[in-house]
């Protein structure tokens, strides 16, 4: 997945906003929580990173091309970044993502989720 289909994906889910931070990283919001991270990748390759559930995080973080994501995980977060080949599929991805979303907006207020349209 490149940044710009990274991009463009996460721009297509609800209620999300985008900003480049941190060195120039891709950051992809909903309601001002961060679910998706396009950056800090090694030798030139799109690192994507992203928040997943307890057995998620366990079943992935051993996998070729992914790893628990620097600075989130090391802080005891459940976030993965795909960072080299084989890692997961561009469609893979995208569930993951998508799945980083519904856990983010999940943990939003009633009110706020409601304002967004999310519920």
């Amino acid at each position: 997945m490149t940044y710009d289909d990274f991009n463009d994906f996460c721009s297509s889910l609800a209620a999300t906003t985008h900003v480049v931070q941190w060195g120039g990283a891709h950051v992809w919001k909903v309601g001002g929580k961060v679910f998706g991270i396009g950056g800090w990748a090694d030798d030139g390759q799109a690192g994507i990173t992203f928040k997943v559930s307890d057995i998620a995080f366990e079943v992935l973080k051993d996998q070729p091309g992914l790893r628990p994501a620097p600075y989130l995980a090391s802080r005891g977060m459940k976030w993965i970044q795909h960072y080299c080949e084989p890692g997961l599929s561009d469609t893979e991805l995208q569930d993951y993502l998508q799945t980083s979303h519904h856990i983010v907006s999940r943990g939003l207020t009633k009110k706020k989720r409601k304002e967004l349209n999310l519920d």
